[in-house]
């Protein structure tokens, strides 16, 4: 009788728990939406690497953004960083961070909240994103990769190679995406990936800043057409002034993608989203609320 009772016992919380755990999973939204999170402010440094001179900026900081979407047959992680939530200390307000990269350089970000407290204050946890892309492998879109490796990673074949080279290019952090080596992968063959079938979620190829950089296009419902921009541009005077940074992969093609992707946009009816852009970051609404 008591073997019964325990093994009774064992079903039923077991049953508990999965409900649980059933009920604290995000519902899916009716339609479409976007979280935009705040990983910090990236001091520019030397903007002639931009081709750009201070005088003709509005300022020479850059936001670092981080985005997930939420659609209803799954999630979307766009970016994930350039702070490792493991170094940043909750609840001291904000903080300069030094970032060293693998050749030297350095990088400096302010930044106080991490990505996995905005996640959890929108409602999801990393165990919850279906999907994980970056724009592209530069350190300052990578810091939280890792935490996302239980997720299918959608990358360019031409993105990943470099990525796990003997030697990958300067402006890596390896050790931040280093899980993503045995994720579940889907290697993106096309210029364009639709990520849910329906048309509202695509990664667009721009190759050029790196050799598998792209964007994300989005049709939202009530916002409209959206193009978030990775890295395709970091300043809005790149765009209005038609500069290229110097340390673009192939300058060529950048120069060749910014031209597809304004036709793209002018036919679409879609607006810009240039993801360091500071000034512009600052006026979007931020996590828990949303664009949809």
């Amino acid at each position: 009788m008591r073997t019964v009772q325990t093994l009774l016992a064992i079903v039923v919380a077991a049953s508990v728990g999965a409900t649980a755990a059933a009920q604290r999973r995000p519902q899916p939204p009716k339609s479409l939406r976007l979280y935009v999170f705040d990983c910090g402010r990236l001091e520019g440094g030397d903007v002639s690497r931009f081709r750009l001179k201070r005088e003709e900026m509005a300022t020479t900081d850059m936001s670092v953004a981080c985005y997930l979407v939420a659609h209803p047959k799954g999630t979307l992680m766009w970016d994930a960083g350039a702070v490792p939530d493991s170094d940043i200390k909750p609840g001291t307000g904000p903080m300069r961070y030094r970032l060293v990269l693998p050749n030297g350089a350095e990088r400096f970000v302010t930044t106080e909240r991490t990505l996995q407290s905005q996640l959890s204050a929108a409602g999801y946890t990393p165990a919850d994103i279906t999907y994980l892309a970056l724009s592209h492998y530069h350190y300052d879109h990578t810091a939280n990769a890792n935490a996302f490796a239980a997720s299918t990673w959608l990358v360019r074949p031409v993105e990943r190679d470099a990525m796990f080279a003997a030697k990958p290019p300067d402006l890596l952090q390896p050790a931040t995406y280093s899980a993503l080596k045995t994720s579940k992968t889907i290697t993106i063959a096309g210029d364009d990936h639709d990520v849910f079938g329906d048309g509202t979620v695509v990664l667009k190829a721009t190759p050029g800043h790196s050799p598998g950089h792209q964007v994300l296009f989005l049709k939202l419902a009530k916002t409209g057409p959206v193009v978030v921009s990775g890295d395709l541009y970091h300043y809005p005077e790149e765009r209005t002034l038609n500069r290229i940074p110097t340390f673009d992969a192939d300058e060529r093609q950048t120069a060749a993608s910014r031209a597809s992707l304004d036709a793209f946009m002018k036919k679409a009816g879609a607006q810009l989203w240039i993801q360091h852009d500071f000034n512009g970051n600052a006026k979007l609404k931020k996590a828990p609320g949303y664009y949809e």
